[in-house]
C-alpha cells in the first residue's frame, strides 16, 4: 500500500511538472494560456487526477450555456472576499471548463479548501459523482455549439440523471426560474434555490421538457403547462434593477462594474450560491463589485488609434442579452464558425437584428457574409470589412463596442493586449 502511495505521488509530480512545461510553451509561442494542453498532458499521465483533485474540497460549481465564466468570477470573488487567505479558493478564470481545464486550474492550489469552478454541460455529472459539490448553479440552456452538444434537452436529461443518483449527498441547487429545462432538470436536487434572473429569453423553451405540451406564458411573461404539474417556481432571490430582492424581502445594491440585466442576474445566482456557502451576503456583494473584465469579456483592447471594448456571445440568448449594452455608433458585429463557436451559424436568424436599425453596423469575421444576409433581412444598413484587424482601423469617436463569437473574440484579445484571466 505504501509503495502504491509512493508511486501515485510520484506520477503527480510529473504530471505537474510536464503540464507546466507544456502550459509556458503554449504562453511563450503565443497560442494561448496552456490551461487546456496543460491539463491533457498532466491526466494522460495521471488519469485519476480529475477524481482526486476533486476531492476533499469545498465547491462551488457553475454550469449552463451563457454567463459560466462571469459568474464563476463572481462567486471566486464572494467567497475570497469571506476567507482569510484568497489563496485557499481556487478557480479556473480563463474559462477552461473540461475536465482537462479543471484539472489544470486545481493542480494550482491542490491543497486549496475551497474551489469555484466553471464547468462545461457536458461535464456536470462528472462533477457531481467524482466531487460532490455543495452548490451547483444552473444558469441556462440555449441552442450553443449544436455540432457538440446537440438537442439541449438531451444535456437536461443529464443534469437530472446526475442529481437522481447524487440523492441525499447531491448538491443545493441554485437554479433560473424563467428556464422551463433548468427547472425540470433541478427537481430531483435535494435542495434548490430559485432565481428570477430578469431576463425573458424563451425561444429555446416552446415545449415542456417533462410532457411535451406546449408551454404557455401569462401577461407578466411567466410560464407554465397546461399538460403536467411543471410550472414556473416563485422566486427565492430576484433582480429588481439595480437591485436584489432577498428572501426575507431585504433590498441590497448591486452596483456591479460588468454591465447588462444578464450580469446582474448572473451576480444574483453567484449571491445564492455563496451566502449557502456560509458567505455573509453583503461580504459577497462587496467582493463581487471588484470583478471588473472576467476573462477579456467588457475589457477595453487597443488596437492602433482603436479603443474597442469587447464583448463575448455566441449563441442566440448571448447575443439577444448583449446587443442591449451596445452603446457606440457604429457597433461592430465579428463572427466565425470555427469548434470554439460552433460550426453550425444558422442561430443568426433568431436574433432580433432590428433593434439597431437607424445605427452604423460594421459585419466582420470569417461568417461575416452569414450575417450580413440577416442584417439586410432584418432591414440594418450595414458594411462588411471581412478581415477583423481592417474593420478595427476606424477611425471612430470614442470607444467602439465589439460584439463577438469565440474565436474572434480571442483574437480581438490577443490583439489588443487584454489579458484572458
Amino acid at each position: 500500500m505504501r509503495t502504491q502511495s509512493i508511486l501515485g505521488k510520484a506520477r503527480q509530480r510529473l504530471a505537474f511538472a510536464a503540464g507546466n512545461t507544456a502550459a509556458f510553451a503554449s504562453r511563450v509561442t503565443g497560442r494561448g494560456t496552456g490551461a487546456s494542453i496543460k491539463g491533457a498532458i498532466m491526466t494522460r499521465i495521471d488519469p485519476t487526477l480529475f477524481r482526486r483533485l476533486l476531492a476533499g474540497k469545498r465547491l462551488g460549481v457553475v454550469s449552463g450555456t451563457n454567463g459560466k465564466t462571469t459568474t464563476t468570477h463572481l462567486l471566486t470573488a464572494a467567497l475570497r472576499a469571506s476567507v482569510a487567505d484568497p489563496r485557499d479558493v481556487v478557480t479556473n478564470p480563463d474559462g477552461a471548463n473540461l475536465r482537462e481545464g479543471v484539472v489544470s486550474a486545481l493542480s494550482t492550489r491542490p491543497k486549496a479548501p475551497i474551489a469555484a469552478l466553471e464547468v462545461d454541460e457536458q461535464v456536470v455529472a462528472d462533477v457531481i459523482r467524482h466531487g460532490r459539490p455543495e452548490v451547483l448553479i444552473m444558469l441556462n440552456f440555449s441552442r450553443d455549439q449544436l455540432d457538440r452538444h446537440h438537442e439541449i434537452n438531451a444535456l437536461g436529461r443529464k443534469w437530472r440523471q446526475a442529481l437522481v443518483e447524487a440523492g441525499d449527498e447531491g448538491p443545493t441547487v441554485v437554479a433560473n426560474v424563467n428556464d422551463p429545462l433548468v427547472a425540470w432538470s433541478a427537481q430531483p436536487a435535494r435542495k434548490v434555490i430559485w432565481v428570477d434572473l430578469g431576463t425573458d429569453w424563451s425561444q429555446d423553451s416552446a415545449l415542456c421538457p417533462n410532457c411535451g405540451s406546449v408551454l404557455v406564458h401569462d401577461e407578466a411573461g411567466r410560464w407554465d403547462c397546461p399538460g403536467c404539474e411543471l410550472g414556473e417556481q416563485v422566486p427565492d432571490y430576484r433582480v429588481d434593477g439595480d437591485h436584489v430582492v432577498m428572501p426575507d424581502g431585504e433590498r441590497l445594491r448591486l452596483d456591479l462594474q460588468v454591465p447588462g440585466r444578464f450580469n446582474k442576474g448572473n451576480a444574483v445566482c453567484a449571491l445564492a450560491a455563496a451566502v449557502e456557502m456560509g458567505v455573509y451576503a453583503p461580504v459577497a456583494i462587496k467582493g463581487m463589485r471588484t470583478v471588473q473584465a472576467p476573462a477579456g469579456r467588457f475589457a477595453i483592447g487597443s488596437y492602433g488609434d482603436t479603443k474597442a471594448r469587447l464583448v463575448l456571445a455566441k449563441n442566440p440568448a448571448g447575443w439577444a442579452e448583449s446587443l442591449l449594452v451596445m452603446q457606440s455608433d457604429p457597433v461592430i458585429l465579428a463572427i466565425d464558425s470555427l469548434i470554439a463557436d460552433g460550426t453550425d451559424v444558422s442561430w443568426l436568424w433568431d436574433v432580433d437584428y432590428e433593434q439597431l436599425a437607424g445605427r452604423r453596423v460594421i459585419a466582420t469575421g470569417p461568417r461575416s457574409a452569414d450575417l450580413a444576409v440577416r442584417l439586410s433581412y432584418a432591414e440594418v444598413e450595414h458594411e462588411v470589412i471581412p478581415d477583423v484587424a481592417d474593420a478595427l482601423k476606424g477611425p471612430f469617436d470614442g470607444t467602439v463596442d465589439v460584439l463577438a463569437t469565440y474565436s474572434v473574440f480571442l483574437r480581438l484579445c490577443r490583439l489588443g493586449g487584454v489579458d484572458l484571466k
